[in-house]
This record gives structure tokens, sequence and C-alpha cells, in this order.
């Protein structure tokens, strides 16, 4: 693939930023957005804007169709057996808060064990610090193995014989990089009854997944970071699962049948998708993963895994630098994702540097401040995250950066 080619489908990159071509090291945060997937929100407003699953004329049925469809291919690209298994959503936070308010309200109780890991986004945290608050349950983690920086999987199993409820990792750290061994995880959880939910953020979006391989119950994703747009993702969850589940929200769409005093739920996947739905969200995100498949997932995480690799060489020699993660000998387990410390600069004085030379990169605790503050010990880290669009010219531009903000610093 060359990332030179595809920069031509991206409007981006035609602007500056800081009068310089921008080169944009942040697909962590958010991913760009090809014309592809612009042009499908316009064409939708422009020609059959019309609410789903409601009307019976033309314009209706198109509308209906195109976002029913963009389910197909979001289960046929994660490996789930049909859209029964595909619920939308806002993004993986909304996902995971589904979960955690309507299964986790009707099976966790009190004294149980929820197990999650040290490298979880706040995302795949909070909701069930809450939900361990509400039902007086105890929330458990899988440390992080210091000298490798990936879960410590003796951890993982001592946790394992508290029997936990529930088992939330992600699949792909936004901070280390660090790949789990999710399709392991599940087996090994399986055992003991747990139910396992994968957060696939930072997953789905850059390699090849399938959920039915996993062996996962849930799976949640975002489309903005996978050249979908923004307010909307989705939750996979096998069948039984769902079925077994009450919707969080009662209105239009999401029922079979209503009376004064009762009601029946829709099927699935609609019974969790109540009133209008985001349907040009749904519509694009469909066009974005036409995009994906038209390079292909596996072709794209080789493109990542190179660049990765010759981010981790060119940093490798550079003083006064500490680098998060797997290293360049375990690139089979490090997604695109680079965080670094410049010793004695703050991480958002080097971005705020990079983004002098034209270079976008994120600087903070990533929502993951129990992994940055308490792990790692540092109080922000700098991030450059990298996708199909980059080149090893971009890594090139950042190292630059990074001797220029050497110099200002007076550092060798």
């Amino acid at each position: 693939m060359n990332a030179g080619d595809i920069k031509k489908d991206f409007p981006i990159f035609k602007i500056k930023m800081s009068g310089k071509p921008i080169v944009y090291l942040d697909s962590a945060a958010t991913s760009q957005k090809p014309k592809q997937v612009i042009d499908s929100i316009v064409k939708f407003y422009s020609e059959y804007n019309a609410n789903i699953h409601r009307g019976i004329y033309d314009i209706a049925e198109r509308a209906t169709d195109e976002y029913t469809n963009s389910k197909g291919k979001l289960a046929k690209l994660i490996g789930a057996k049909s859209i029964r298994n595909i619920v939308y959503v806002r993004n993986t936070t909304e996902a995971i808060n589904l979960v955690a308010l309507s299964w986790g309200n009707a099976n966790i109780e009190k004294g149980d064990h929820i197990l999650i890991s040290d490298m979880e986004h706040h995302s795949n945290l909070v909701p069930w610090q809450l939900l361990a608050k509400r039902k007086g349950a105890v929330l458990d983690y899988i440390k992080l193995d210091k000298s490798s920086e990936k879960l410590d999987m003796d951890s993982f199993k001592e946790n394992l014989e508290n029997d936990p409820k529930m088992v939330a990792v992600t699949q792909a750290s936004n901070v280390l990089g660090t790949i789990n061994d999710v399709k392991y995880i599940t087996k090994e959880a399986k055992k003991h009854g747990s139910v396992v939910l994968v957060d696939g953020a930072q997953s789905a979006p850059h390699m090849p997944v399938d959920v039915q391989s996993i062996g996962c119950d849930f799976f949640a994703l975002s489309a903005h970071k996978m050249l979908g747009p923004t307010g909307i993702g989705a939750l996979y969850g096998t069948e039984e699962i769902l079925n077994s589940m009450e919707p969080l929200f009662g209105g239009g769409d999401m029922i079979s049948a209503v009376t004064r005093q009762t009601h029946s739920w829709n099927s699935l996947p609609w019974k969790f998708e109540a009133g209008t739905s985001n349907i040009e969200g749904g519509i694009a995100f469909g066009a974005a993963i036409d995009y994906l498949n038209s390079i292909g997932m596996e072709k794209i995480r080789r493109h990542e895994e190179k660049l990765t690799k010759h981010a981790l060489e060119s940093l490798e020699n550079v003083k006064n630098i500490e680098v998060y993660g797997p290293k360049k000998d375990e690139i089979n387990i490090k997604s695109g994702v680079v965080s670094f410390g410049i010793k004695g600069v703050h991480p958002h004085d080097v971005a705020q540097i990079f983004n002098n030379e034209g270079i976008a990169i994120r600087a903070g605790h990533h929502c993951a401040m129990p992994l940055v503050t308490e792990v790692l010990r540092q109080g922000a880290v700098s991030r450059m995250s990298f996708y199909l669009y980059n080149d090893e010219d971009d890594i090139d531009k950042a190292v630059a950066a990074i001797d220029e903000v050497k110099r200002i610093f007076k550092l060798e």
C-alpha cells in the first residue's frame, strides 16, 4: 500500500498547520476521514434524507437499506454471524455503559467480582466502578508486568480464582500500544464462568478482528477511530446474551407492540436502538468500512508494524527520551502507538513545539489515568499514533521535532 496515494483521498491533508503541511499523528484519538465517507453524508442529505423503518416511499426505503447494509458490512468485518449481533450506539463508551447498566444491573450482586486491567481506558473502567459501587461488588485489576509493560498473566490467573462475573479488557492499549491476547484471556475466563467484554476501540481500526474466534460475549468499537464519523459506534453481542438483556431506553422503533399498559420489544438488534437513529452516521460508517476493505485489514496491520518499527528504531539512540510499551523486537504485539517522555520537558510543551512544526500529537494522560499516573508514575506522556495514511517521512519529521524540543530546552 502507498500512503502517499491514500493521502490524496483525505481532504484535510491539503491544509497547513502553523504554516506547514500537516502531519497527523493522533489517530488513536480520532482518525481522519476520506472523501468517500464525507461524500456519503452529503449524498444522504442531498438525495435520500428520510427516516428509517417507517416510510414505504422510495427514499425512506433507500435510507433503511443503506443503514441496514452498513451493519452487514460491520458484521462481516469483525466476524459476527449477522446484523442481529450489531447494536449501533454513539461510541465505545456508550457500548460499555450499555453492558454495565443492562447486563450488569441484572447479573452483578453484592460481593461479586469484576475483573479489568491496569491498562484500561476510562471508558472500560469508570462504568465498572459505578456498577461495583451500585451493587457492592468488588473491582479487581490484572496488574501490569512493569518490566515488559504487558499484562501479568500470573496476576490474571490469580484474579480468576475469585470467579469474576465479568472480565473486561482492552485488545490494544491506547497508551502502550500493547496488544493483548484476548482469545487466551477469554478462553481462561470462560473456564470460571465469566462473561467477557473486549474493548476493541484501538484494535478494530488497525488489524483483522474475528469476534467468534476470540469467543467474547461483547466487543465494543467506535466508527470515528476507523475513518468513520463521530457519534456512532457499535456493540457486538452474542444473540443469547443480547436476548437476555433489557434495553436501556424506551420509545419508538425499539418496540413491536404497545398497549396502554404493556409493551413488547422489537427483535435484535433494534430493541436497543430507541428513537430516530444516527442514520447518516451509520451510512457513513458503511462507507468507511468499504474503504478499509478496499485496502485490506491485514495490509493495514503490516503497514503500521513497519511504521512502528521505524519509529522505535529512530528513537532507540536518542538521549533523554523514554519510550513506553513493547519494543521493536515485539512488534507483533504492539499497535501503531508510540508514547514517550523527554527528560525535563512537560509533554504539553512537547506537543506545542510539535504543533509549531505542523505535527499533531497527543499529550496528557490519554483517559487512562491509573495507567499513566499510578503504573508509569508520570503526570502525562506524549503520544504518536499512526494509521494507513502515514508514512516514514511523517515519522522522520516527528523525530526532527524531538531534536527541536531538545534544542529549545538545551538538552543533549
